[in-house]
């Protein structure tokens, strides 16, 4: 990140209202403590921001948990503030895994039902904020730049137009920048719950597979890092591939399955590993296309979560690309979005940072 007397440039011109006037962490000469956290199912970033002004937002101490060591994300807040810093943020602003309604989610992937308004009494800050975690990620874009971001695909004459966001990561989350002409707005969807749609026998064999294990079989089931194990396990149960002795033993000692086996598959080790990620990426990429499709996003799609960053040879390697462009008549369009990679891991933590900073919240309250 630029540093403390650094004015504010985004890698898109999101609509940030605390940028354009006063608020209770804003004024030129007001400088206060915002505490950002992006919580997931398999982990919580923490990290307390230093905000000058209209300056970009200075990571003061950053900490990670394991979120499922923890019975709440409150005990998560309260350990961070008793043992990393002895200033108190003015602000809480959380981005979550899960859809957030009046104040409340109940968390994906985790056992975790938190209100803002409960989280605000247990651990002492007035103001607590929830969005969702890709709408933090989405606000996160204002913090990248170029060096942050990996081009897969350039767009010959990118028309501006909404943005699509997907991020395959413990679970799959979407979202979507509207662009109303000058500045874009982000805003969450649900859009990984959605139905998988099979295409071809294999497809509708793994369907088959997975209606077995589940009642409805969404994209979150093939394209996360639960997809990866589902496709694995079906190549192996229903004897597409074998699975070699060596490999058996590694996913038995291994806390996270999904990334043994895409690691594997990038030094091209262990043929079922190799095709389990060939499949993910063409779920990927037809989930993608998808989207772009539902959203018209013209102005760009960005492939975050966790999984993309790790697996760029493998995107280029097996056709994400030709599997995106693969889609009925709308080739025209969706050859005209640019496609990136987000590198930056901490790219929803930052979105949360800016939304407490920056957005419609903070400049609703008073000056202090």
């Amino acid at each position: 990140m630029a540093d403390n007397h650094s004015e504010i440039q985004t890698w898109i011109p999101l609509y940030l209202p605390g940028l354009n006037r006063n608020s209770s962490t804003g004024g030129a000469n007001q400088t206060c403590c915002i505490l950002a956290a992006d919580v997931g199912g398999t982990k919580t970033n923490l990290a307390l921001f230093e905000i000058q002004g209209n300056h970009q937002p200075v990571s003061l101490v950053e900490a990670s948990y394991h979120s499922r060591d923890y019975d709440s994300f409150s005990l998560i807040v309260k350990d961070f503030l008793e043992t990393r810093t002895n200033r108190k943020p003015v602000r809480l602003c959380a981005g979550v895994a899960g859809p957030v309604i009046d104040g409340r989610v109940e968390v994906t992937n985790l056992p975790w039902k938190i209100d803002q308004r409960l989280v605000s009494k247990v651990v002492g800050i007035d103001d607590v904020i929830f969005i969702n975690d890709l709408q933090a990620t989405a606000y996160g874009l204002a913090a990248l730049n170029a060096k942050q971001v990996h081009v897969i695909r350039n767009a010959n004459e990118m028309t501006p137009g909404n943005i699509a966001v997907i991020a395959p990561g413990t679970g799959l989350g979407e979202a979507g920048l509207y662009y109303d002409g000058k500045y874009y707005h982000p805003f969450a969807t649900e859009g990984g719950h959605c139905d998988f749609a099979p295409r071809t026998e294999l497809d509708i064999a793994l369907l088959q597979y997975l209606q077995k294990k589940v009642e409805v079989v969404s994209w979150e089931h093939v394209v996360s890092g639960m997809g990866i194990l589902h496709i694995y396990q079906f190549l192996r149960d229903t004897h597409r591939y074998e699975e070699p002795a060596a490999l058996q033993n590694q996913l038995e000692q291994a806390s996270d399955k999904a990334a043994l086996i895409s690691e594997a598959a990038t030094r091209n080790e262990f043929a079922i590993c190799r095709e389990t990620m060939r499949l993910f990426v063409r779920y990927l990429a037809h989930e993608a296309a998808n989207l772009v499709l539902k959203l018209k996003a013209t102005g760009g799609l960005y492939l975050g979560g966790g999984i993309p960053p790790k697996i760029i040879d493998l995107l280029i390697e097996e056709r994400f690309c030709t599997h995106y462009l693969h889609c009925d008549r709308m080739q025209e369009l969706v050859e005209k979005v640019p496609i990136y990679v987000v590198l930056n891991d901490k790219t929803a933590l930052l979105g949360a940072a800016y939304y407490a900073a920056f957005g419609p919240h903070a400049v609703s309250q008073k000056p202090e």
